[in-house]
């Protein structure tokens, strides 16, 4: 019997630092699978960047140039990515014409450009972008798809990104969870 309550107290032991251990790992397992709204409806988790967006009616302007630009297939791809994701309103600031004049056939380059620009490869969420931020001593740069640099920085409580010509983007909505990433949904469209 001398035997038995050392091994019961080392079973008791290991079941409840078992427990330590996967409650966080539940915890962020959580987080990942939240739900988020974005301009009206459901981002599920379990769908991809593309899947979620298409119904957004916040960013049919954004989805319509994902689309011109042929850019379906990469986004629809695993990943992971980090999307800056402007709206609507985001593109109606750019001046008259520019969307329609970027999403014609013959500048598919131009506007692969600045879509790619607001792309970074790996998954960065909110607390990563900030640590980002904290380590950098009060801004980060990080390094899009496109191959541009876009800073980051924090603003009244909220990320800012400053893109190459000194644009100014603050995010309106972080960490919306994707099979393949995450978005954060941006107030203005960044110029490489």
């Amino acid at each position: 019997m001398t035997f038995a309550k050392p091994t019961i107290r080392r079973a008791l032991f290991a079941f409840a630092a078992a427990g330590l251990v996967t409650a966080p790992l539940q915890a962020a397992s959580h987080m990942e699978t939240k739900t988020v709204m974005v301009g009206g409806a459901p981002m599920y988790p379990n769908k991809n960047i593309i899947e979620n967006a298409v119904n957004s009616k916040d960013h049919t302007t954004l989805v319509a140039a994902i689309k011109a630009a042929g850019l379906v297939p990469t986004l629809s791809g695993p990943g992971p990515f980090t999307v800056f994701a402007p709206t609507n309103a985001a593109f109606a600031k750019l001046p008259a014409g520019t969307v329609d004049t970027l999403v014609k056939p013959e500048n598919k380059a131009a506007l692969t450009s600045i879509l790619t620009y607001h792309v970074v490869p790996g998954k960065m969420g909110a607390k990563a972008i900030a640590a980002a931020i904290k380590a950098g001593k009060g801004k980060a740069v990080l390094t899009t798809v496109e191959g541009g640099k876009l800073t980051v920085s924090m603003m009244g409580g909220k990320v800012m990104l400053t893109d190459a010509k000194g644009g100014m983007s603050m995010v309106s909505i972080a960490d919306v969870n994707q099979s393949n990433g995450v978005i954060h949904v941006v107030d203005t469209v960044m110029m490489p």
